[in-house]
């Protein structure tokens, strides 16, 4: 069983924003992944954290990202936007963008903004959630190099590709958040195992042959399988519609990995819109939710998505978290 180390979501985020600053990464450009990279973590999605950093610093060293990039907002339209990633982290980025989409919703009713020479966004819901905090309907997308074929195919052509939608309390708080990637798993989860020499179980990966494996090594090396079949291929599609096509970033099937330093910077992209539930339900968004959720909890045994995230992030904010040490000797390193 691996040893692990309590710590306080202040000292994740404080580590992190120390340890990308020391591989080469602006002090502003390094704050919002610390504080995404805190939050990952409190929500217990490990595989997105602080076992990151190291990959963010190495991508930094070799040039993948531009760790000094300054992200470039435009204000295409009335309410859209369009932001400029320049090879940088795409944290950075839609912090900056969201300094400006939150207020058009709010002004127009909906307001949307692509993002373009992007990067791994992380946990796409920690994104959302913001937008939900706010008071608005967050729902967004984020394409990821090809490692899904398509249905009836073998050669990978889309990403994992996730999409959220984070639906406000109507009390600045959140009461709904749907995160989920095309694939069975995130490839992240996969890339863990590999680092850790563990087995996947059978079902998420395929091996470059197309047969079922437990290898996570054969399983990066082949594809990814897709969330119910041909359904799966069918949201990753949507999403690379919505996060490359409709933000002019590279094609899933033309990016650079997320992993190792081959390629160059990966050029993806990220699109967002935002709704003010009021524009729309006549002020009835916060009760009708409320009366969902109600029905969903009286279920016995029924969860919610991001209930699991909820109970991990209030246990987090008392307990701190556990944090496997041989990450946390990764990270400490780069100091």
């Amino acid at each position: 069983m691996s040893s692990t180390e309590i710590l306080t979501l202040a000292e994740i985020e404080d580590l992190t924003q120390r340890a990308l600053v020391a591989a080469g990464t602006s002090p502003e450009n390094a704050a919002p992944l610390a504080r995404a990279t805190a939050r990952t973590e409190a929500d217990g999605v490990a595989s997105h954290g602080l076992a990151y950093v190291p990959i963010y610093a190495g991508h930094v060293d070799c040039g993948k990202v531009d760790g000094h990039a300054t992200p470039v907002v435009e204000h295409t339209r009335t309410a859209a936007l369009r932001v400029d990633a320049a090879t940088g982290f795409a944290h950075p980025a839609i912090e900056a963008g969201f300094d400006q989409l939150i207020p058009l919703a709010r002004e127009h009713g909906v307001a949307v903004m692509s993002i373009h020479n992007s990067y791994n966004c992380g946990v796409l819901g920690c994104h959302t959630q913001v937008l939900a905090e706010a008071g608005l309907l967050g729902i967004g997308f984020t394409n990821a190099p090809a490692s899904i074929a398509p249905s009836g195919g073998a050669k990978p052509l889309v990403g994992t590709n996730p999409f959220s939608i984070a639906a406000p309390d109507g009390e600045g708080g959140l009461a709904v958040l749907i995160d989920q990637s095309a694939s069975t798993i995130a490839k992240s989860e996969v890339m863990k195992h590999a680092r850790e020499g563990k087995p996947v179980p059978i079902g998420w990966v395929l091996d470059a042959d197309g047969q079922p494996t437990t290898d996570p090594e054969a399983g990066l090396k082949g594809t990814m399988v897709p969330s119910g079949g041909y359904k799966g291929v069918g949201i990753a599609l949507m999403v690379e519609m919505m996060a490359a096509a409709m933000a002019g970033a590279t094609l899933g099937k033309d990016a650079s990995p997320f992993s190792g330093p081959v390629g160059g910077p990966p050029k993806t992209g990220q699109f967002f819109i935002a709704i003010d539930p009021n524009a729309t339900s006549g002020g009835d968004f916060a009760s009708r939710m409320s009366d969902l959720v109600a029905a969903l909890h009286d279920q016995e045994g029924a969860r919610l998505p991001g209930d699991g995230r909820a109970a991990h992030r209030e246990r987090a904010a008392t307990q701190g978290v556990a944090v496997n040490s041989a990450t946390l000797e990764k990270v400490r390193a780069l100091l």
